[in-house]
């Protein structure tokens, strides 16, 4: 079987599987939920000032909710030693990371698109620069929050607080594709200067990590 053939047929798995149990889409929403309640009890802000706080509160929201559904990739193939019979087939770890990654990234996007509405409707919040390029911002940043957590979870599974351990590890590296997400938001949410630089940078660390990742998982699912 090719790369692409064993990536779709373990995508399939995990969305058939999250489909079955909704584990990481009612825990991500919950949290995120959460969050929102209490940001809005916690300030009360103009529609202005909303478009200038919002960019933070959104991604920091999803950030924390996406730990939550990466924490759970992996440990569904602890059971049964799923992970162990992948480690010793012939089929391509890369295949095993794109999956997982994607698999991640759907979770997450179905969760943003649940919550932008409510981020609107509790925060009042109107675009005032190009509406379009959230979209853009929305993709760019959820694969930079999945990738990198799809594969520092892959690094966590075997410690006794993975729980603990993935946060430590993610949140100091996502820092600068944080500040990209957070900053593009608020320029196209307040009309304030161009969103441009910021979507590149985002590319770009993409690009960087992605590559980083592919590269060296192959070490991470073998090594003990």
């Amino acid at each position: 079987m090719s790369l692409a053939e064993i990536t779709r047929v373990s995508l399939a798995k995990d969305l058939r599987l999250e489909w079955r149990s909704k584990d990481a889409i009612n825990s991500m929403l919950f949290f995120a939920l959460l969050v929102v309640v209490i940001f809005s009890f916690s300030f009360d802000p103009t529609a202005e000032e909303s478009r200038h706080i919002a960019g933070g509160l959104i991604w920091v929201a999803f950030l924390f909710a996406a730990v939550v559904a990466l924490n759970q990739t992996w440990a569904r193939e602890l059971r049964n030693q799923v992970l162990d019979a992948y480690r010793v087939s012939p089929a391509p770890a890369n295949a095993l990371f794109i999956s997982k990654a994607v698999g991640n990234f759907i979770f997450v996007a179905v969760l943003e698109t649940l919550m932008a509405p409510l981020f609107m409707v509790f925060y009042n919040l109107r675009s005032i620069g190009p509406a379009y390029e959230l979209v853009v911002v929305a993709i760019l940043a959820t694969w930079a929050l999945v990738a990198n957590g799809t594969f520092f979870a892959a690094m966590s599974i075997r410690t006794r607080s993975r729980e603990v351990m993935l946060p430590l590890i993610l949140f100091p590296i996502s820092i600068p594709a944080l500040l990209a997400m957070v900053s593009a938001t608020t320029a196209i949410l307040t009309g304030e200067g161009s969103a441009r630089f910021w979507v590149v940078l985002l590319a770009v660390y993409d690009v960087v990590f992605t590559t980083v990742c592919l590269l060296l998982f192959e070490t991470v699912l073998h090594a003990e």
